[in-house]
């Protein structure tokens, strides 16, 4: 059962889990389940996705009930009235503050301008040696994406040299491979935390929170990351 952060008549969002695809796609390809269809048999009703989760991204994830909502809140979407919130695990000790402005490569080949705004939250140095050091150091950060592009969060964390920790295709794969072998977790510690938007039809300001699963816990008590505010 997908946990179910809001539903009324016009909305529902759920709290996605890592490793379910929103939909088929091309670029992700196949699956046995996808969220659409877990949902709609879920609620016995249609659903039409919002926006979209990369498959090992978990967290907030907004459908609508019917084309019309879904027309509004893409425009929320287009038109930047939407905040998403994200918490991931890096590599190394990110600046404390920092916007990263760098275009990014789309599907078809076409450069899009990329905005990232992030904070770092809490630091962490293990004793765990890599490559030429004695020791591992890791982030908490808070990132908070003002463009919505593909793999955006990924790419961009890759681009300053502080990639996310399980993040294969644009991440440090000999890290994760450490972490593999020394705690058999290959979980990849990008999480939207949370999602801000108007309703539609009501007008209310709708805040919605997804808690982080058991394994992105894990992690943190590894690394010793306080997580109460997202547990």
């Amino acid at each position: 059962m997908l946990e179910i952060l809001y539903q009324d008549e016009y909305l529902v969002a759920i709290n996605k889990p890592s490793g379910l695809l929103v939909h088929k796609s091309f670029y992700a390809g196949e699956a046995d389940t996808y969220a659409i269809q877990e949902l709609r048999k879920q609620i016995g009703q249609k659903v039409y996705p919002v926006h979209r989760l990369d498959r090992k991204t978990s967290g907030v994830l907004l459908f609508t009930l019917d084309k019309d909502t879904l027309r509004m809140m893409s425009t929320q979407f287009e038109e930047k009235m939407v905040e998403k919130r994200y918490i991931a695990i890096l590599r190394g000790w990110a600046k404390e503050e920092e916007t990263i402005d760098y275009d990014l490569i789309n599907e078809n080949e076409v450069r899009q301008n990329a905005v990232t705004h992030y904070r770092r939250l809490q630091t962490s140095e293990i004793d765990l040696p890599f490559l030429k050091h004695p020791t591992s150091r890791y982030c908490l950060v808070e990132a908070i994406p003002e463009t919505g592009r593909f793999h955006q969060l990924r790419k961009h964390f890759k681009h300053i040299l502080h990639p996310i920790l399980g993040c294969r295709k644009h991440g440090c794969n000999k890290q994760n491979k450490l972490w593999l072998q020394t705690f058999g977790i290959n979980k990849m510690t990008l999480h939207a935390h949370k999602l801000v938007f108007t309703h539609p039809v009501s007008k209310d300001r709708i805040t919605l929170n997804a808690t982080v699963d058991e394994e992105f816990r894990q992690v943190g008590d590894i690394l010793g990351f306080d997580l109460k505010a997202y547990s």
